[in-house]
């Protein structure tokens, strides 16, 4: 599946959802002017046969059509932006609305640290941070879903039943359905959906509030009153408008549905796993996967499965039958449901695994590129083409990879990224200097600016830092990402500010610095309100190509200082942006494409179209290998440059059994 192209259909749905949104907001406006020039012209009419004149009726009234087209407006745009304002926090914001509990990361609840497990091996193999997860402890039956605007603050959410009814790899499956919804592009759709249907809303609740209101005086005032009549018309209107959007929602949920199970399957290459899961639900009868909580219908696009009652038309079904997705994988299915209880013991797990040896970065395979040999002397070449499929379309090598990494990490490594202080350290002892000297010439600098905690942390784990392949850092980084949320505003301002001085520390920034602290400030953005959410901005390549030259030398550079290599691996890239005819792709001199220039496009290509992005980062690829090898440190950085374009990149890996 195609990464861009998900991104690309994500983005122009969005588009057609503003219109259905445009007409509807028009709808509404004719229905209620309608109304309006009834009950004035019943107003006048009244009028004129009291005084005994003559009355025409008249269709067209410009200045109660601006009244009412203004008043509609502002109540769907007030009701809409609230909306879009409250859920501005992200996946955190939505999963606490449905009454979710934060599972922290430290947790020692069997079933909880058995979820934490899968949701960090999903993240490391996809390339992602690791999302925050939530339980919803009220709920026994089996449900999830995944919020948030884009994978910096993505939650995963899953109810009780979910980790009391579901082995692993049934919950591997859930749990993959809802990466394949951070990875498409679907969550900041479902977010947008729950802002218009509720502004639509409003509008019936302002007719409520009318017809309460008018109801509440005297019989002489009820017979008067036009308030009462207005508000029932504003109540009608209003339901209708949220009728036709939650049409919106379940078409919308429906097709993004069996892209997700397919995403699953084809992450896991365990179709027993999401149809095991599936049919556990089927097992619990009509309540299989129906949530008790009041918001849930205004999440029922967002759910692993139907979440409310089945609707009387089948159009407003939220998901497709159980029947009918269970089948996509298992075409003899005959449909019926072995009976599950709550009671009975789980038929699980098999015996926990040992802990294995760090995972080699040379083999077969690197992160879908074809290397030359097994021979970890020998330095991969790679295969471009393959780069970018995939990229959001991780496979069950890079879950293999992830779950051996994560098994083969200290366990100091691990307790550190799962805790807020120690994620710190554990960034900061990646920044530690190789150089005995120099390296405590940092400690007693961090001494001044980090907590004794902090920093006695910091010294403990620099030797397991140390010894770790250059490739575990950056799946060690989106670990402790996951961490860092928690930290208070203050808290990251200091943390940020002393990643700053640590980096400045030798007189020099080097291109594993600089990536390490682009990536932390890009997912830890949307945590600040002085930071605003990147959005796209550009949808032609021609006001970027400067941006890309930048990138595209400093990219050069990496592997080479030879002037003619360096030459060579832009001219392999260039020409893969597909610039329009006219704009200049030239080499750059070293002191225009240096650290603060590459920040500085890199914050501008972020705001491009997925199919934008899609070409920048082919023209990186062939850069990388136009030599025909790739550096551990030219892999990390191109892993680095896809993560702050929101393009999750897998590792660069490779199992050898």
């Amino acid at each position: 599946m195609d990464f861009f192209e998900q991104q690309a259909k994500a983005h122009r749905k969005t588009k057609w959802l503003v219109l259905y949104f445009a007409m509807a907001v028009l709808g509404m406006i004719a229905a209620i002017y309608i109304a309006a020039m009834l009950v004035f012209s019943g107003i006048q009419s009244r009028q004129a046969y009291v005084v005994n004149q003559t009355w025409t009726f008249s269709y067209w009234n410009p200045e109660i059509l601006l009244w009412v087209g203004l008043a509609t407006l502002a109540i769907i745009g007030i009701g809409s932006g609230y909306k879009a304002a409250a859920l501005s926090a992200g996946g955190s914001a939505v999963s606490e609305l449905m009454g979710g509990r934060l599972i922290v990361p430290t947790t020692q609840d069997p079933d909880e640290r058995r979820l934490l497990d899968v949701v960090e091996e999903m993240a490391i193999a996809s390339g992602v941070p690791r999302p925050q997860v939530y339980v919803m402890d009220d709920e026994d039956v089996i449900n999830a879903f995944a919020a948030g605007h884009k994978a910096s603050d993505a939650t995963v959410t899953v109810t009780r039943g979910c980790l009391q009814l579901l082995s692993r790899d049934q919950l591997q499956g859930v749990i993959g359905h809802e990466f394949s919804h951070i990875l498409n592009g679907d969550m900041r759709l479902n977010l947008r959906l729950m802002g218009i249907v509720f502004g639509i809303l409003c509008v019936a609740i302002i007719g409520r509030v009318l017809i309460q209101s008018g109801m509440t005086g005297g019989s002489r005032s009820r017979g008067q009153n036009p308030l009462p009549l207005v508000g029932i018309v504003l109540l009608i209107v209003g339901y209708i408008g949220v009728f036709f959007g939650r049409l919106i929602q379940a078409a919308v949920s429906r097709q993004r549905e069996f892209l997700a199970d397919a995403s699953s399957v084809q992450f896991t290459r365990n179709p027993a796993g999401i149809t095991g899961a599936l049919k556990q639900i089927g097992g619990l009868g009509v309540a299989g996967s129906r949530l008790s909580h009041a918001h849930a219908e205004e999440l029922s696009h967002m759910f692993f499965g139907n979440g409310v009652s089945e609707p009387w038309f089948s159009l407003l079904e939220t998901h497709p039958p159980l029947i009918q997705r269970i089948r996509v994988f298992e075409p003899d299915f005959d449909g019926m449901f072995a009976v599950v209880r709550y009671d009975e013991k789980r038929r699980d797990e098999p015996p926990a695994r040992k802990p294995a040896p760090m995972p080699n970065l040379f083999g077969t395979v690197l992160g879908g590129m074809v290397l030359s040999s097994g021979d970890p002397g020998r330095p991969p070449v790679v295969r471009p083409h393959v780069v970018l499929p995939a990229i959001g379309n991780p496979t069950p090598l890079h879950l293999k990879y992830a779950e051996a990494l994560r098994d083969s990490l200290p366990d100091g490594i691990k307790a550190a990224a799962r805790d807020p202080g120690g994620a710190m350290a554990l960034v900061y002892a990646m920044l530690l200097n190789d150089n005995k000297a120099e390296r405590q010439r940092q400690l007693d600098g961090l001494r001044t600016r980090a907590d004794d905690a902090t920093l006695k942390q910091t010294v403990a784990l620099y030797d397991d830092v140390a010894a770790a392949a250059a490739h575990a850092h950056l799946p060690m980084l989106n670990l402790a990402l996951g961490a860092l949320w928690h930290l208070t505003s203050e808290q990251t301002a200091q943390f940020l500010q002393t990643l700053d001085w640590l980096i400045a520390s030798d007189g020099k920034t080097g291109m594993f610095e600089f990536a390490l602290k682009k990536i932390i400030t890009h997912h830890l953005a949307p945590h600040s309100s002085k930071v605003r959410r990147a959005v796209v901005q550009y949808y032609s390549m021609k006001p970027l190509v400067p941006d890309c030259a930048v990138l595209l030398s400093a990219l050069a550079r990496v592997g080479t200082a030879e002037p003619a290599e360096v030459q060579k691996a832009f001219e392999a890239g260039a020409p893969w942006l597909r610039a329009p005819d006219g704009a200049v792709m030239e080499l750059l001199p070293g002191e225009q494409c240096g650290v603060e220039q590459m920040d500085a496009a890199l914050n501008r290509l972020a705001t491009a179209s997925p199919l934008i992005k899609r070409n920048l980062l082919d023209a990186c690829v062939r850069v990388v290998g136009a030599d025909g090898v790739v550096q551990e440190r030219e892999a990390e950085l191109l892993r680095a440059i896809s993560d702050t374009l929101d393009c999750p990149m897998p590792p660069f890996v490779t199992i050898t059994d």
